[in-house]
């Protein structure tokens, strides 16, 4: 049988992929984290699914679970949220299902940043403005960032800087992105993307961060920092542009 590795999305129930979901009904062990993705997904669920909560559970016992479902010939939705590709710790529960024996399928789901971005009703990339996005975090409580990944050195770019894991710090990420991007640029917190109880903040570098410590804002959150959140002028796209040759490739 197979685990299925899902993205849940960004919070909304209903912002999970029609794969997701056809996945997730027809298996019948489900394995989610908790304190990230939303109960009613779980209706979704076989009526006498085993559901298991991972949110206290270490890598080992996880993988014992999967591994477990696995030999018992059930198919296992494991249920992350945003989408696997980015900060889901689904890489080192990959390698033990390999080292396992155990085959495994990847749903993509809808990324955090995608939401937050939706809710603010902006495209990170604009012509002529910023082609380029940095996905990142900071080493803090967590895993060290490899060398050359920091904050400092990211922001050299200039490019738009998404940041996960980091709203607890937002002083730090504010210090460390003044000197390049400087106090006026657009910077954005958005907490619980896509959720009724969602918190979208909009600012500056020099005002964001006191904007999160009056919300309260701590943690399922997104920080943005760069020229296109705040981009009006800018020229049109060559995609959709008159000028171009639509007869050529």
């Amino acid at each position: 049988m197979t685990v299925y590795f899902i993205g849940a999305g960004p919070g909304a129930a209903d912002l999970i992929t029609v794969r997701g979901a056809r996945v997730l009904a027809a298996s019948p062990v489900c394995l989610y984290a908790g304190s990230l993705v939303p109960r009613e997904l779980l209706a979704e669920c076989p009526p006498d699914a085993r559901l298991i909560d991972t949110a206290q559970l270490d890598i080992d016992r996880i993988t014992a679970e999967l591994v477990a479902a696995h030999r018992d010939g059930h198919d296992v939705a494991r249920l992350h949220s945003g989408d696997p590709s980015v900060f889901s710790a689904v890489n080192e529960q990959m390698r033990r299902l390999d080292e396992a024996g155990v085959p495994y399928e990847v749903v993509p789901g809808v990324p955090a940043f995608a939401a937050a971005a939706a809710s603010l009703k902006r495209e990170l990339t604009v012509p002529t403005v910023g082609q380029t996005v940095i996905l990142t975090r900071i080493a803090q409580q967590a895993t060290a960032m490899p060398e050359g990944e920091d904050l400092a050195t990211l922001g050299r770019s200039g490019a738009l800087i998404v940041l996960h894991l980091a709203a607890r710090y937002v002083d730090r990420v504010v210090a460390e992105l003044l000197p390049h991007y400087g106090s006026a640029c657009p910077a954005a917190v958005v907490a619980m993307a896509s959720r009724p109880d969602e918190i979208v903040l909009r600012g500056t570098l020099d005002s964001i961060a006191e904007q999160v410590r009056a919300a309260g804002v701590t943690r399922t959150a997104v920080i943005m920092v760069g020229r296109t959140l705040g981009a009006e002028q800018f020229h049109d796209s060559h995609l959709y542009s008159p000028a171009r040759d639509r007869h050529t490739c």
